[in-house]
């Protein structure tokens, strides 16, 4: 998986770095220091993700790869992450040729209980109900990561770009359908963006939405 980003180089004791604006714990489920690549002005680099505490990591660069970079600028960045997904998709009987749905239409569905956002936004897309998503999943309240989530996805054959945005609250222009993330303390909270409104698991169908709020998102593909 990869994500796009934008993001400042720090000069370090050890280094230069670039802090991740998500927790690798929940997006990539992956622990102890991460090997991954990114896209920086153009050039690939091969680089480490170290831990700094309860999932919050930044991307180690040495001075090689930064001798041609202006520090003192903003950047986008492009990181991948290999092996940051669950499999669970050996046995469907779906695939992105083959979905569950066409995805041309929406109907909200409430979480009935805090923690089950992730899978409700799954439900929503996929025409199911929660209990048919936790079990696809098999994850309960407070565990339907990112990377749980797009799974899923994968095991309903909804497809999906394979890059997770992060706008942190920037202003941007949604893609017709998309997972929104906002972030919840050291959690996120989910919600659907279909055609304009936003289908949110806790409030319902909302016909407008505050980007200030956003985090990121993950654009579905969709006629």
């Amino acid at each position: 998986m990869r994500y796009f980003f934008n993001a400042r180089i720090e000069k370090k004791e050890q280094g230069y770095v670039i802090q991740i604006p998500f927790n690798i714990w929940e997006v990539c489920k992956q622990r102890e220091v991460i090997q991954a690549d990114l896209v920086l002005d153009n050039n690939i680099i091969d680089c480490e993700l170290l831990p700094r505490e309860k999932g919050n990591y930044e991307i180690h660069l040495e001075d090689k790869d930064v001798v041609s970079v202006d520090i003192s600028k903003t950047h986008q960045v492009l990181l991948h992450v290999n092996g940051s997904l669950i499999k669970m998709d050996q046995n469907s009987p779906y695939s992105f040729e083959n979905p569950i749905r066409k995805i041309d239409s929406m109907q909200v569905i409430i979480q009935p209980e805090d923690g089950l956002c992730g899978q409700t936004c799954v439900a929503m897309l996929a025409g199911v109900t929660i209990a048919d998503v936790i079990r696809v999943m098999d994850c309960r309240e407070w565990q339907g990561t990112m990377g749980r989530v797009i799974s899923a996805l994968n095991y309903y054959g909804i497809d999906h770009t394979d890059i997770i945005t992060y706008t942190e609250g920037a202003d941007c222009v949604l893609p017709k359908c998309c997972i929104m993330m906002e972030r919840m303390g050291r959690f996120c909270h989910y919600l659907v963006g279909y055609d304009g409104k936003f289908y949110d698991p806790n409030l319902g169908v909302l016909e407008e939405y505050d980007m200030s709020k956003l985090l990121g998102y993950l654009e579905i593909k969709c006629d």
